[in-house]
């Protein structure tokens, strides 16, 4: 499945490193990934395909949330096609 991760927070070292540490860990593929710190926040948008993927998509939302916990982030997992149909006009 092709997914859509979002991650929202105050920019601080190691955000990008600790998130695709994790998805590399779970056997995750980043197909695309966009980031830009706007004043002192971070967000970073990646397309990513978890069809190898060692753990569940509830398993991998766990351990995302737990990064975003100990990180102050907002990290979200969405499957691509059903946040194609979200953010479509």
């Amino acid at each position: 499945m092709k997914a859509i991760i979002t991650v929202v927070g105050k920019d601080k070292v190691g955000i990008i490193a600790a998130v695709s540490t994790r998805l590399a860990e779970c056997g995750v593929n980043i197909l695309d990934i966009s980031q830009t710190i706007m004043q002192d926040n971070f967000t970073m948008m990646m397309s990513v395909d978890t069809d190898r993927s060692s753990v569940s998509i509830k398993e991998l939302k766990a351990q995302l949330a737990e990064i975003g916990k100990r990180m102050a982030l907002i990290i979200n997992i969405y499957n691509e096609e059903l946040f194609d149909s979200m953010h479509r006009v």
